[in-house]
């Protein structure tokens, strides 16, 4: 775990794999792995993953990950995640790898922003984790707000955008991790001429939490698109919904 981070929930790391060496990795009995293909392509399993791929490893899983083109993973492992879903153990020994291309896109009722849910429930069978992808074109902000009982992280996937923590502004760019504790004050926003959108992957550890919203601030709610992020029909419907009540997922 990255000595920085006063906390036991999650260890998070970059994996580089060479198409000469396969990555092989063992999770332990009370942990489980979630990992995103941040580039490159091979496979897992019986699985073929790409830039679009996000795996899922439950306990005691046996990885075998091995690249046709360099593979760089966003690694995260979830050590005693019993703590987090007590019926972890069914999951042993399971292996889930998700295409996020064909999940559904989600439009924000106050904003421009839109968000793809990558790990919940009914995606993993488990909410241990949750985990999505939200894209903030130029000019777009976010109402400020906190978690109770929860973790979670943003690591930006691409572009550039600046997080108020606490009342204290920080630029972000492609590359960045950004961890927050619980009941910590947060709101991100782009400027104006932004060339390209700032889009990050977050994920929360547990996935169930309370989000709680600074005074006056219209709560974040979302609507379906119908489409995916390729302009497809997508996998799957998901409802009208304000993010903390995202309940079914």
């Amino acid at each position: 775990m990255d000595s920085t981070l006063n906390s036991d929930f999650c260890e998070v790391s970059l994996v580089l794999i060479d198409p000469e060496r396969p990555f092989v990795d063992h999770i332990g009995s009370d942990d489980l792995v979630w990992f995103q293909v941040l580039r490159g392509s091979g496979t897992v399993g019986e699985y073929e993953i790409d830039a679009s791929s996000l795996g899922f490893a439950g306990p005691e899983c046996a990885l075998r990950i091995e690249a046709t083109l360099e593979l760089e993973l966003l690694w995260t492992r979830v050590p005693r995640a019993h703590r987090f879903d007590a019926d972890l153990s069914d999951k042993a020994g399971e292996l889930k790898v998700i295409d996020w291309g064909n999940e559904p896109v989600l439009q924000s009722e106050h904003d421009a922003r839109t968000r793809i849910y990558v790990s919940t429930p009914k995606l993993i069978g488990t909410g241990a984790i949750k985990a999505e992808i939200i894209s903030y074109p130029a000019g777009t902000s976010a109402p400020e707000h906190h978690h109770e009982g929860a973790e979670h992280f943003q690591y930006v996937l691409s572009g550039s955008g600046t997080v108020v923590l606490e009342g204290v502004s920080h630029a972000l760019k492609t590359g960045d991790i950004l961890y927050n504790y619980p009941n910590e004050r947060h709101w991100f926003y782009t400027n104006q001429n932004a060339k390209e959108n700032f889009v990050f992957v977050e994920l929360f550890i547990p996935g169930h939490c309370k989000t709680i919203w600074a005074e006056d601030a219209k709560a974040c709610a979302w609507l379906p698109t119908g489409s995916d992020i390729r302009g497809d029909k997508p996998s799957r419907e998901i409802k009208y919904h304000i993010h903390g009540q995202d309940t079914g997922l």
